[in-house]
Order: structure tokens, then sequence, then C-alpha cells
């Protein structure tokens, strides 16, 4: 255990600091969790800015289907990019192509968990000093 809160585990005769930060001294593999492909995420995967135009914005910003809905084109990660209203109503249901609108990027499904974690500011204040590597924090890691 490297930090705890404060708080106890009790049993009728023992108790035991819980901890919030520990340290592991070996690693057991588990396969790898999937990122949920939500709204959110992928808002967050695209740092709220339109893969056309490069614009940023929080609430205006939609999520885009590449190849549209009408057209066969899936709910993916690979297919879902994040757009500003005005280029969703210029795109229609056209590809980029079609519409002479070429996306910046590839959109890409996330590959880490902790990115999700961190990008939401969900993750424990304590963790913050062990997540940190020579003065560089974790977002600009996973970028």
């Amino acid at each position: 255990m490297i930090h705890d809160d404060g708080r106890l585990v009790r049993s009728e005769s023992l108790s035991f600091p819980l901890p919030s930060v520990v340290r592991l001294l070996y690693y057991v593999t588990h396969r790898r969790k999937k990122v949920a492909l939500t709204k959110k995420n992928v808002l967050l995967r695209d740092d709220y800015r339109c893969a056309y135009c490069l614009s940023r914005g929080a609430g205006e910003m939609t999520v885009d289907h590449v190849i549209p809905r009408s057209r066969g084109g899936r709910s993916t990660w690979e297919n879902l990019v994040t757009s500003c209203g005005p280029c969703n109503s210029r795109k229609r249901d056209r590809t980029p192509d079609e519409a002479r609108m070429p996306l910046a990027k590839r959109p890409r499904e996330p590959r880490f968990i902790p990115w999700i974690v961190v990008r939401r500011n969900t993750m424990p204040g304590e963790w913050i000093k062990y997540l940190t590597l020579y003065s560089v924090g974790i977002e600009e890691r996973v970028r």
C-alpha cells in the first residue's frame, strides 16, 4: 500500500487500512477491456473537434456517420466522427468524397481504458502524483 485516505475495513476483531493506491509487485495479464461506444466517448476521442473543418465546440457538436446509415454505414468507432452542426448539415447523407469534405484524420477505436478515465476526469485526486512521468501529465502521454 502506497497511499490510504484514512478509511478502514473492519471485521469483528480486526481493522485494516483501505488502500487507495497500491504498487503491484508483478502484473497479472488479462484481456484488454474495450471502451464503450457512446456519443460522449466519440466526442472525447475527437477532443470536441470537427472532423471536417477542425472547429472546436462543446455543446453544439454532433456525431456523424462517415458512411451514412442510409447507405449501410454502421455505428462503429471507425465510422463515427465528431462534426459541427454546419458541416453535418452540409454533408447530409453523402460520403465525404461525394460532399468534397475530406476527413482531417481517420477515425479509430481508442486503445486504452485509462485514456477515457482520465479524459472524463473520473480518477481519484490522489492518483495524479503516481500517474505523472517526468512532470508530463498522462493526458499528454496518451494523445
